[in-house]
């Protein structure tokens, strides 16, 4: 492919395309400036040969990763490889942006961390909102709306209520104290005695001590991709659910059948919107795998009454120092100064945009 002006177009499109579906961990960008960045500098890879950079451009993403968000990504191949898809960044594409990157000493690396810089710092609205509230003004609405306002952040409106459900479902189950009790039938003890060392080491149980008491915990999975399976929450008492924030756009069926693979699931939604999911969902066979739907509503009023009702003096602080940390877990504030020093590093700063 020639280095045209109409090819140089189709080429930033197709790089701004990736980068308006990123969310702030940025990793597929990222990994397009690194290997842009190799092809620069180092030399040693082939763009318009894609094995000479496929796997390890992986490793050249994490590092950058690793040191500004603090983790790398934990999708899988074949989400990771999408990168390179004709609909994405394919190698006939890097090459067209590695000459432009190459003339202008880096411009195409410099222009996607700028887009990063931005991203995180687009970040920081939605956590300063969580750090200068307290259970006295903070307004799960509002915090919400942050990340629904600004097209920067909607990407990760997901994982927003999933936090904010988390917090609240956690902090319910850790204020009632609920307890759950893990016992062998006793007339299978013949058997307990036979596999004691395995009840005792998985089960935490034995044929002395056939009985445990544990306190009641739901707990996050952890951070995950959107197009990955598994589970979002998961309780010591049986629940394993996923949960959705879906919004009815074209993509809808398909986020629903790819996504959710738990039986027990929760869906959050719009209240505008329960009744043509739940119609959807019926439509798809997919309604049996449903264990509620919760509407915005729902958790303003639960959040009103944890934060501000009769039991907030038990509940409020400790949810909103859930979703503080669950935040800044989720979405790691970088460290600007050392971004700054990266960026002089590789003279990007030098480069006018």
């Amino acid at each position: 492919m020639e280095k045209t002006d109409s090819n140089i177009i189709r080429a930033k499109n197709a790089l701004d395309k990736v980068i308006s579906k990123s969310r702030v961990h940025f990793y597929k960008p990222i990994q397009i400036a690194e290997i842009l960045y190799r092809d620069r500098v180092v030399g040693d890879i082939n763009l318009l040969d894609l094995e000479t950079y496929r796997n390890r451009s992986k490793k050249w993403r994490d590092a950058v990763c690793l040191r500004f968000v603090g983790r790398s990504s934990n999708s899988s191949q074949r989400y990771q490889d999408d990168l390179f898809n004709d609909n994405a960044t394919p190698p006939e594409i890097l090459n067209l942006l590695g000459m432009v990157n190459r003339d202008g000493y880096g411009m195409v690396e410099a222009y996607i961390y700028n887009c990063f810089k931005s991203k995180l710092s687009q970040m920081s609205i939605g956590l300063d909102y969580c750090e200068n509230h307290n259970k006295n003004d903070f307004v799960v609405k509002d915090f919400v709306n942050i990340f629904w306002n600004d097209r920067g952040l909607k990407r990760s409106i997901d994982k927003i209520y999933e936090i904010i459900v988390y917090a609240l479902f956690e902090a319910l189950v850790e204020c009632l104290n609920i307890q759950v009790t893990i016992s062998s039938d006793r007339a299978k003890n013949e058997i307990l005695k036979e596999f004691d060392d395995f009840a005792e080491k998985v089960i935490g149980i034995s044929s002395k001590q056939p009985d445990r008491c544990l306190r009641a915990r739901i707990n996050r999975v952890g951070v995950t991709n959107a197009a990955d399976r598994g589970l979002d929450m998961w309780a010591n008492f049986g629940m394993a659910i996923q949960i959705k924030h879906l919004s009815l756009t074209e993509e809808l069926a398909e986020n629903i059948v790819s996504s959710i693979s738990s039986d027990r699931i929760v869906i959050v939604c719009k209240d505008s919107e329960e009744s043509l999911i739940v119609s959807l969902l019926n439509q798809i066979g997919w309604k049996s795998k449903i264990q509620s739907i919760i509407t915005e509503n729902d958790l303003i009023e639960w959040y009103e009454k944890a934060l501000r009702g009769s039991y907030s003096n038990d509940l409020g602080d400790k949810i909103l120092e859930i979703i503080r940390e669950q935040i800044r877990l989720e979405f790691p504030s970088s460290d600007l100064s050392d971004f700054e020093d990266f960026f002089k590093e590789r003279k990007y700063n030098q480069i006018d945009l």
